[in-house]
């Protein structure tokens, strides 16, 4: 990963679902959680997002935000909310501009093809905008356990 603990968390600035711009400036004086993530609806990313989604209160009382990052544009993050019922905003990372400067971007193999893609991955920010913590590889069956924990 490009981006060590204790680095400042590089700012951005990308649209929500509906359009909106999301930066991470914002949310000074909460924690942030980037989960960036390969594809809206599919099987690992949904499990990763439906156990969020399940644990939301939570991270709530936890002063705690959820943003979950892909290269998917508004209309199929809008589909996966509305499909899932995910009370957290979806971001619209189509350059991967972004997972690159976080380190969620790289070489990637399925079916022995070998891709760019994002690599699951989730970086919390402190509420002054801090990297607090890192993690690669993320497994999506237990990662909200994992991260509620940390909290």
């Amino acid at each position: 990963m490009s981006i060590k603990i204790g680095d400042n968390a590089p700012n951005f600035s990308l649209k929500d679902q509906n359009g909106n711009a999301v930066s991470l400036d914002s949310f000074l004086g909460k924690k942030v959680i980037l989960f960036f993530y390969p594809k809206d609806d599919t099987p690992g990313c949904t499990v990763e997002a439906c156990n969020f989604r399940d644990d939301f209160e939570i991270y709530e009382e936890k002063n705690a935000v959820l943003l979950g990052i892909s290269k998917d544009g508004e209309e199929s993050h809008r589909k996966f909310i509305s499909k899932f019922n995910l009370p957290f905003s979806l971001l619209c990372d189509e350059d991967h501009a972004v997972a690159e400067e976080y380190g969620a971007w790289g070489e990637k193999s399925m079916y022995g093809r070998k891709y760019m893609g994002i690599i699951r991955s989730t970086i919390v920010v402190d509420t002054e905008g801090k990297v607090e913590q890192l993690f690669e590889k993320v497994k999506p069956k237990d990662h909200s356990k994992e991260l509620l924990e940390l909290l």
